[in-house]
């Protein structure tokens, strides 16, 4: 399968905080193919262990996250429309008059849409708009009332995801879809785990994905205290800011080195890792210094410690329908990945670790 329809496949599926369910399916099924046995956490994390040979090896951890942004049904109104409460950080600007996908306890699925107070209804009134906020945003199904999307098993809970198609740029470069964040990093674990599947390391990997990102990196608590890894490495997608005027997250500037971010400052040790691989592989990076988290913020704080990092990219207009992310910054970070997971031998691994 080509690179552009893996990422179509797994950028289409639909699954947010909590109901990551069709991303751990399709995760389940490729790993089993590539000849690994996966397994689960408590909250619905999925890992594989590939185990080293080498007596007391050290073990890595490499973990991406299946959530996307989404949206929980709050409260059914009189008319039929819904209210809602938010899964992860959304801009209220970017959410009215889009598609999204219902889905209720019984799995079927509701196309819903967004709906913008058109500026016709807003001459002669002498009303500005205003932005939003999340909880007044009208999420309309078209249903007659109530009652009518009741009968069709709409409820309190139910999960909103977007809807949208993903494409390839005019240029051939890029790729424009949903959820980059962070079916980045499944794909990434996928594509580590068929390039290891017939090598022998010096460290033991513990390879997947968590669940539950995106509202306050709680998977990541879970696994790392269920699989006690010696370094934990966060796979995911950041924002891009150079269309904002800002030269920190640069679309095809290749994989980020994130040095800083509000939950997490990387070790020296880490940092000297990550700087002398990057140039042996030759990989093309660029500096990132981040105003939102990853599962490395939670991993480095569990059990006594865990030295993290996050490999990552930048995609523009992150957490929307709407997102554009370079194809060849997915295979700077590849190569990047690559080259880190095997090159940790016990020796490399206790030189990350002497801060």
């Amino acid at each position: 399968m080509e690179l552009f329809d893996k990422v179509k496949a797994l950028t289409e599926i639909q699954a947010t905080s909590g109901f990551e369910g069709p991303v751990r399916d399709y995760l389940k099924t490729r790993m089993i193919a590539l000849g690994y046995q996966p397994e689960f956490d408590g909250l619905g994390g999925i890992f594989v262990t590939k185990t080293s040979k080498v007596a007391n090896a050290p073990r890595i951890m490499i973990a991406a996250h299946m959530d996307e942004v989404g949206f929980m049904v709050s409260s059914i109104k009189a008319d039929g429309t819904f209210r809602v409460v938010p899964l992860g950080g959304w801009n209220p600007l970017v959410v009215s008059g889009q598609r999204f996908t219902l889905f209720t306890r019984t799995g079927k699925k509701i196309p819903v849409v967004t709906g913008g107070l058109p500026p016709h209804l807003l001459r002669g009134t002498g009303v500005t708009p205003q932005i939003p906020a999340i909880s007044d945003i009208v999420f309309d199904g078209a249903f007659e009332n109530a009652a009518e999307a009741t009968e069709f098993g709409i409820a309190q809970g139910d999960v909103i995801i977007p809807e949208t198609e993903t494409i390839l740029s005019a240029n051939g470069k890029n790729i424009i879809s949903k959820a980059w964040d962070n079916r980045y990093g499944c794909l990434m674990i996928l594509e580590l785990l068929e390039f290891l599947a017939d090598k022998e390391l010096p460290a033991t990997l513990i390879i997947g994905a968590n669940v539950q990102e995106e509202v306050g990196l709680r998977g990541a608590k879970v696994s790392t205290t269920m699989f006690k890894p010696d370094l934990f490495f966060a796979v995911d997608c950041s924002p891009a800011s150079d269309t904002f005027g800002d030269d920190n997250g640069r679309l095809g500037e290749g994989t980020t080195l994130r040095f800083f971010d509000p939950g997490h400052i990387m070790l020296p040790g880490m940092k000297n890792f990550l700087l002398e691989t990057a140039d042996k592989a030759k990989v093309k990076t660029q500096v990132y210094m981040a105003k939102g988290g990853t599962d490395a913020g939670a991993a480095h704080l569990a059990n006594n410690g865990v030295p993290s990092t996050t490999i990552g990219v930048v995609a523009r207009y992150i957490h929307s329908h709407q997102t554009i992310f370079n194809i060849d910054d997915f295979n700077q970070a590849q190569t990047f990945l690559r080259n880190i997971v095997t090159s940790l031998s016990t020796e490399k691994v206790a030189e990350i670790k002497n801060y």
